[in-house]
């Protein structure tokens, strides 16, 4: 094992599976090269995010869910018997994130709805707060547009963004860990990044990023 990026192809016909360079990464990051892993949080958080939201989770919660799966992975990184399965480990993580999720949805769900009476002071009905079908659209436009965006940027920033957009409050002590960047520098460079997404999506010209 030589370290090298190199050992995560992006490019296909290269003759591994997402499982295998799954393996690699992980492979790679238990013998010290902690950048390795960057290249399958790029590679394997759609397939994450898309898995969560197979579950019934909504949009922002599968960010926080698929976050704390790549988190999950960091701590748990050498206790992980077999490097082949780390792929199916992290689908299994974050499912079982996911199903824990929609629980809790359904839960707070049911205590805003239970009311202390249905008396006509005190409807029972609630009103439906679901966007009308054109913000829809609208919003799905943005994301399109974002995301084509983001895909312009160097692939270092990409990484980054991709990770910090995925909580609220993003711990750099994780993210630095899966990248390989040292913590004190992800803040000027998300600074830097966001300023060329900025550019690139003012270049549009077809919406208000403020």
């Amino acid at each position: 094992m030589t370290g090298s990026r190199e050992a995560l192809p992006d490019v296909d016909g290269s003759g591994l599976t997402l499982g295998d360079r799954a393996a690699i990464a992980l492979t790679e990051y238990r013998a010290g090269n902690h950048q390795a892993l960057g290249d399958l949080v790029r590679e394997a958080t759609p397939l994450l995010w898309h898995t969560v939201r197979a579950q019934g989770v909504d949009r922002d919660a599968a960010d926080d869910v698929v976050q704390s799966t790549w988190v999950a992975l960091v701590r748990h990184a050498e206790s992980i018997a077999e490097p082949k399965a780390v792929l199916k480990w992290l689908l299994v993580t974050a499912k079982r994130a996911a199903w824990e999720a929609v629980r809790k949805h359904r839960d707070d769900e049911r205590r805003r709805t239970e009311l202390p009476d249905d008396s006509p002071e005190h409807p029972m009905a609630l009103p439906a707060n679901d966007p009308p079908p054109d913000a829809e659209v609208l919003r799905d436009e943005r994301d399109r547009i974002l995301w084509t965006s983001l895909q312009k940027l160097p692939g270092r920033c990409q990484e980054l963004l991709r990770l910090v957009s995925l909580a609220d409050r993003p711990d750099y002590r994780y993210i630095s860990a899966a990248i390989g960047m040292p913590m004190g520098s992800i803040g000027s460079t998300r600074g830097r990044c966001l300023a060329k997404l900025r550019t690139i999506l003012d270049e549009q010209g077809d919406f208000s990023w403020t």
